[in-house]
């Protein structure tokens, strides 16, 4: 049977929309196009530049290039000479105007018609010149490509190329030029008789960083009053070139990268994220369609998925911001209560057309630092001294059997048998990144192309994300109209390791072999016994699983198109129109071949015998719109500044899966569904969601004099996810400001740059759970009676689901020293509303819960970031700074619902009826742990355990204090109280950035103090231990073995129960780690640069997560390990 090809596949009315959608947007272009040569007049704006050409020929040309004819008498302008023209976009009239200055002629325009008449000659005839030179950053001594060079007083100029040069015909009256350029303050140069001129422009920094993007407008952050953290592209490739979540956490505190001490550096799991503290319950992520307490992405105004961003390319990101507090966040109303990260990609820079080349040599190595385990030597050394080869009831004839399994074990450790389990399934995962870019364009038209292949190669052998991505982005300006168009596609393919998960191989014997003498598989390493005596079971090699095609990968398909429109109708007021389309297509597909060691224990002689093998495949499809009208008007008068923006905007999602697998595989290479004996049992599973959403937004910003701010937002959003009374949620804020450097009474404070106290308050919501929650949902039967098909409920409906809603209070400050020193501080409070929890019901519901608004929960804290610039020296090119940053949150519960302490007690019933002895560990691990638990007035990161005292000496038992501080022997649930709380006292970063004559280097540390950790390594393999599987070395450290003996942990027996949660293993956690390194080298001062016709070139050495040092010694990266990464980058522009 042939395999099936598989592919991209849509409804005909999706293809349909998809095809509409392209031919407006070319149709669109292809009228702009036109608009530009036709319908001239006398402001209809000409790019034209030609040397040593008389003025008839002039005439001539511009007919080519418009539709205007002109009248003339050829004696009279034959006697007018030559010139030289070099017009950049400029109107026809002054070209006119400059060209036949002086000459005694007069024209005018009448249907398209240029009249040139003789006129009377007031004045003689000027002289022109030719003006050349360059136009250079003062600093960096680089060339400033786009540079507006005009004639002072008037509108002809022209503009700087690719290489900073320009060239501009003067008259002999014009004495000044005025050269300027965005973020570079402005410069009159006087001409003199040298006709050549080089023109220094000094950047204004402190300018260009306090431009707050929010996703929406622009504002300058000396007039803004929100909590808001901008990060240009140059800082966040400082820190790293992996992904654009990597970098943000090594910069701000507040931006928090949950590190999963399970799955490590795992290239394909999406990291938990929070800003500021989490806000909803954890064990509540069921009934949310993303992380509870993930922020929302914006991408040039459009929200995107965490997946999206983390394969954004980092060389089209021209800036980022973190949005806070309420201020920033009530933009977005009901979905900015976790924060907003506000992504703005870079736009195409006019001139000829460059291009740009980065390319990226990326290894991973496996961190295996944190695990501690006994090789041969020592587990069998281990094993004897704790009694495994001991009889306990003196039976010589077992005790033999003993001494022969000892001897077999102890030959093989002489032999030199010491397998490294940990290194099997590891890999230095080998990646390489590519990105390329076209740009250019002038002040009418310009174009950007890019594209991207990035393939991360994870540790684990076999594991791995492909990224391919391109896109396209087409800008055009007619008059007072702009046009923009970006479009974008990606694939990603994933793949996971067939090799497993690591915690297959940490608990490996090390006196195992992993292969035979002839070098294949060893497919059984041993047996384990099972606890009370019932026997054994085979311990198999995981190696086994990696050659029979195992198979585990997952892709997607996204096409992503935005359109804008911005219409500047007058001086001050703007109309701006947006629709973006996302169509997203993925797939996944799993496979179990039939040798795959999960159906080693099917004997030949059952009936499952030929249904072993399993396959799982996933397709899914989302489809979304975003649209919105918006118009802002500000306007000057005298002192006062007033900016005021409105926005209507709606949107609509919808997504659907489907899920279904086959088993029973003639062999391990038919590995699709097809090949199966039959389907799983059941009928295939899926889901599918609707969300639609309408908003209406007002925001406002007053200044008076720069001194006195005031900001005011108001949004009403509306969500189909909400009961039909409960749609409309109401969300505002309101944040005033003091510009107190701006006071007159500052002025002689020189030292003093900037000193602006800040204060917000209002609301904002969230709104990502589950669709269909308000609203009773239904389930038809498999099977039917009479031909008649029956239905049944699946969930109870809340139809008074109402919004989940944050108030956030912020206090902040912002001050610059000395123009070197940058402090910024806040302190917040953020309090949680009508958190959805579920609420318990009687047996007789028929259901155990249905979704409540009952939770509520409060985050306060403080966070500061100083920077200073200690070396600022422009003529030697040497530049340092230092930088720190801390956060310090506090998070309680304030309100939970009755389902929440019947799901304590249920956790509390399970850790006391479960677990015998050790031989159970592997399906009882999970009593061990500390649960999450839920109470009013606790931390969501507190650490729930029974208090300890510690093994009593006498009898080598466990001593325990109850809640009323009275000793106790035994673990009882009741007992529990808070031990410690994960979440630290105080956490941040520091480092220094240093460059000179091109040479740079910058470092970035992350710290954290103040927070306790449960060290559940000690309990798994120190306490606890299964004996049958490797231990760590620490197993017979501190141990109580006889009466009077003071130890840390109890006496090691394998029938004693297991060890429940105890004050014992919480331990204060201190983290130092060095988080990024970047070395590297401009040749923007290498005279041979300048020669090649490479405008620039840069090379750089990146490592991440460098070293770590922390006060707690336990296992990391369980299931798959931890990674240093090391990278080699070269970035090249043409």
């Amino acid at each position: 049977m042939k395999k099936k090809l598989k592919g991209i596949c849509y409804s005909r009315e999706k293809v349909r929309k998809l095809c509409l959608m392209t031919k407006l947007s070319l149709i669109l272009t292809f009228f702009c196009l036109q608009i530009q040569a036709n319908g001239f007049s006398q402001r209809t704006r000409l790019s034209i530049k030609m040397d040593n050409i008389s003025v008839k020929q002039l005439f001539v040309e511009i007919e080519k290039r418009t539709d205007l004819a002109f009248v003339y008498n050829t004696r009279d302008v034959e006697q007018l000479g030559t010139l030289d023209v070099d017009f950049m976009n400029e109107e026809i009239g002054n070209i006119l105007d400059y060209c036949l200055k002086g000459k005694g002629i007069n024209y005018s325009i009448v249907n398209n018609h240029v009249v040139i008449r003789k006129g009377e000659q007031s004045a003689p005839q000027q002289k022109s010149r030719v003006i050349t030179g360059k136009v250079l950053d003062k600093n960096t001594k680089e060339p400033l490509p786009g540079a507006t060079v005009k004639i002072k007083g008037t509108t002809i100029g022209t503009a700087a190329d690719i290489d900073g040069a320009f060239k501009l015909t003067v008259l002999e009256d014009n004495k000044e030029l005025e050269i300027t350029f965005i973020g570079y303050a402005s410069q009159f140069v006087t001409l003199r008789a040298d006709n050549s001129v080089t023109i220094y422009l000094e950047p204004q920094t402190s300018e260009m960083e306090e431009v707050v993007v929010t996703g929406m407008f622009t504002r300058k952050a000396d007039s803004y009053t929100g909590a808001v953290t901008t990060i240009k592209k140059e800082e966040l490739q400082r820190v790293g070139n992996q992904n654009i979540l990597q970098s943000l956490k090594n910069i701000d505190p507040s931006f928090q990268v949950i590190e999963s001490n399970d799955f490590g550096s795992d290239p394909n799991r999406m990291p938990e994220i929070q800003m500021r503290g989490a806000s909803s319950f954890t064990d509540m992520k069921d009934k949310y369609q993303t992380n509870p307490n993930q922020p929302l992405f914006i991408v040039d105004g459009f929200e995107q998925s965490i997946e999206k961003v983390m394969d954004m390319d980092m060389n089209r990101v021209a800036s980022i911001t973190l949005l806070k507090d309420a201020t920033a966040k009530a933009l977005y109303g009901s979905k900015g209560a976790n924060g907003v990260v506000v992504i703005e990609t870079l736009a195409p820079e006019k001139g000829k057309m460059r291009v740009s080349y980065t390319g990226n040599l990326n290894l991973q190595m496996p961190d295996l630092s944190s695990y501690n385990l006994a090789d041969a030597a020592e587990k069998l050394e281990i094993e004897k001294r704790a009694g495994i080869y001991t009889d306990q009831f003196g039976h010589p004839y077992t005790q033999q059997m003993y001494d022969e399994k000892y001897e077999a074990l102890y030959k093989e450790v002489l032999r030199g048998v010491n397998t490294y389990w940990l290194d099997k399934p590891l890999r230095v995962g080998v990646g390489h990144k590519h990105s390329l870019m076209f740009e250019g364009g002038d002040d009418v038209v310009r174009y950007g192309i890019d594209f991207q292949y990035n393939n991360v190669a994870g540790v684990m052998k076999g594991s791995s994300r492909e990224v391919i991505s391109a896109g396209f982005n087409l800008s055009y300006r007619y008059k007072s109209l702009l046009f923009t168009e970006q479009l974008s596609v990606t694939f990603n393919k994933s793949k996971e390791s067939p090799y497993g998960t690591f915690s297959e191989y940490a608990r490996l014997n090390p006196y195992w072999r992993a292969y035979n003498e002839d070098g294949s598989v060893k497919e059984v390493l041993s047996n384990y016994e099972k606890a009370n005596f019932q026997g054994t079971k085979p311990i198999y090699n995981p190696l086994a699983n990696a050659s029979i095609n195992t198979k585990n990968q997952s892709s997607y398909f996204d096409f992503t198109n935005n359109f804008y429109i911005e219409w500047e109708a007058f001086s001050g007021m703007r109309f701006k129109g947006r629709l973006g389309l996302i169509s997203q297509k993925d797939d996944s597909e799993v496979f179990y071949p039939r040798d795959h060691t999960k159906f080693k224990d099917i004997s030949q002689d059952s009936e499952d015998y030929f249904k072993r093998g399993e396959y799982t495949m996933s397709n899914g499809k989302r489809f979304e719109y975003n649209t919105d009208i918006s118009a802002n008007y500000s306007k000057e008068f005298g002192r006062n500044v007033i900016f005021a923006n409105a926005q209507w905007s709606a949107s609509e999602r919808k997504y659907n899966t489907v899920t279904f697998g086959a088993r029973g595989f003639a062999n391990d290479k038919m590995d699709y569904i097809t090949h199966a004996k039959e389907y799983l049992e059941g009928a295939p599973s899926g889901s599918e969601s609707l969300a639609r959403e309408m908003s209406v937004l007002l925001s406002m910003n007053y200044s008076f004099d720069n001194r006195y701010l005031l900001d005011a937002t108001y949004r009403a959003n509306a969500s189909s996810l909400f009961g039909s009374d409960k749609r409309w949620g109401h969300f505002w804020s309101a944040g005033i400001g003091w510009n107190l450097h701006k006071e007159h009474f500052m002025e002689n404070v020189t030292v003093l740059n900037q000193l602006r106290f800040r204060a917000s308050t209002g609301y904002s919501g969230s709104q990502n759970f589950n669709s269909y929650q308000a609203i009773a949902s239904y389930k038809y039967y498999n099977e039917n009676y009479d031909n008649i098909i029956g239905s049944y409920l699946m969930g109870l409906a809340n139809p008074d689901l109402q919004w989940q809603k944050t108030q956030d209070n912020n206090i902040g400050v912002d001050i610059t020293l000395m123009d070197a020193l940058d402090v910024t501080f806040d302190c917040y409070i953020k309090k949680t509303q009508n958190l959805l929890t579920p609420v318990s019901l009687p047996p007789s519901a028929g259901f155990r819960s249905y979704t409540e608004n009952l939770g509520e929960t409060k985050n306060k804290g403080v966070e500061f970031k100083v920077n200073y610039r200690i070396v600022r020296d422009a003529e030697r090119d040497l530049y340092f700074s230092v930088f720190t940053s801390g956060m310090h949150n506090k998070n309680r519960i304030t309100k939970i619902s009755d389902a929440l302490s019947l799901m304590n007690k249920d956790r509390d019933a399970d850790k006391t009826g479960g677990g015998g002895g050790n031989p159970n560990l592997e399906e009882n691990s999970a009593i061990t742990k500390p649960s999450v638990r839920y109470a009013e007035g606790q931390s969501m990161d507190a650490i729930w355990a029974v208090r300890s005292l510690g093994i009593d000496p006498a009898t080598g038992k466990e001593v325990f204090l109850d809640p009323k501080g009275k000793m106790v022997y035994g673990w009882r649930a009741e007992n529990q109280v808070v031990v410690g709380d994960e979440q630290p006292k105080l956490s941040g970063t520091f480092g220094f950035n240093f460059e000179w004559k091109g040479f740079s280097v910058n470092t970035s540390f992350f710290y954290k103090v103040g927070g306790q950790y449960y060290n559940q390594t000690l309990v798994n393999k120190v306490e606890n231990v299964d004996i049958q599987y490797n231990v760590d070395k620490r197993m017979l450290t501190d141990r109580w073995n006889e009466p009077g003996q003071a130890a840390r942990f109890r006496k090691f027996s394998p029938y004693d129960p297991l060890t429940r949660p105890t004050s014992r293993f919480v331990q204060d956690l201190k983290e130092l780690k060095m988080t990024s390194l970047n070395v590297g080298y401009d040749f923007r001062f290498c005279d041979f640069l300048k020669k090649s016709g490479i405008e620039r070139l840069k090379i750089q050495f990146y490592m991440n997560d460098v070293f770590r040092a922390a006060t707690v010694k336990a296992e990391r990266g369980i299931e798959y390990p931890f990674a240093r990464s090391c990278s080699f980058s070269l970035q090249a522009t043409f």
